[in-house]
């Protein structure tokens, strides 16, 4: 595939352009948001068992997400904060968004985290468009509960056709990045489906699999570089 050439003005010519959505959880970011929450609810362990499950697709990610977010009740909302902090950027996840930025590429986070935190980084990358769960909060603390429909792996491909449709692209010029079993259905939609260190499952349908490396490996699979 060979790089866009824009046109003579520097604007990304409309034909030039692709769209392209990240999974955020060990794919932006090295861990999974929901972890970092549980660490302060004292249910670490237990989520994280239930989220690698999820990951390889052995159980409902939906079922999944109302099991984990329930042992999250009674955190009070001062510790999207403190897990903002925990945050950490996958290596290459800052080069690759900027790049992507650069050539004038619409660049999209579709999660089945949370809006609280995604939202933010979001922010901090320069990217506008976002879809996430939401936790339910009553009280200055959270009730173990989700706000609204789930993300999930139907929701995200919904959302990256939405995303899509408003930036005037066709499905065959997006991409979509993702590692776990949640992704697949994003995956499969976009014109080019790529698994990012991902779990096998993941790996076996889609179009290509980066894997043991920098995020912004994925420039070279585009043609970028």
């Amino acid at each position: 595939m060979s790089p866009p050439t824009p046109p003579a003005d520097g604007a990304p010519s409309p034909d030039s352009r692709r769209l392209v959505v990240l999974d955020v959880d060990s794919t932006v970011i090295t861990g999974e948001v929901i972890e970092m929450l549980a660490g302060h609810a004292g249910s670490r362990e237990v989520v994280a068992a239930i989220t690698e499950s999820a990951m390889r697709g052995e159980m409902d990610f939906a079922a999944s997400l109302h099991q984990r977010v329930a042992t999250l009740a009674g955190l009070p909302v001062s510790v999207f904060d403190t897990v903002r902090l925990e945050m950490h950027l996958t290596p290459g996840a800052e080069r690759l968004v900027a790049e992507l930025r650069l050539r004038g590429w619409p660049v999209g986070l579709v999660s089945g985290g949370f809006v609280e935190l995604v939202g933010p980084l979001a922010r901090d990358l320069g990217i506008d468009f976002v879809r996430a769960n939401a936790l339910e909060v009553q009280d200055g603390v959270l009730t173990g509960r989700v706000r609204g429909p789930v993300v999930d792996s139907a929701a995200k491909a919904a959302a990256l056709r939405e995303f899509a449709a408003a930036q005037g692209v066709t499905m065959d010029r997006t991409v979509a990045i993702g590692d776990g079993a949640n992704d697949l259905e994003m995956l499969a939609a976009a014109g080019l489906g790529i698994a990012y260190n991902a779990k096998p499952v993941v790996c076996a349908q889609a179009d290509v699999a980066v894997l043991d490396s920098p995020l912004d490996a994925v420039l070279g699979v585009l043609g970028l570089e």
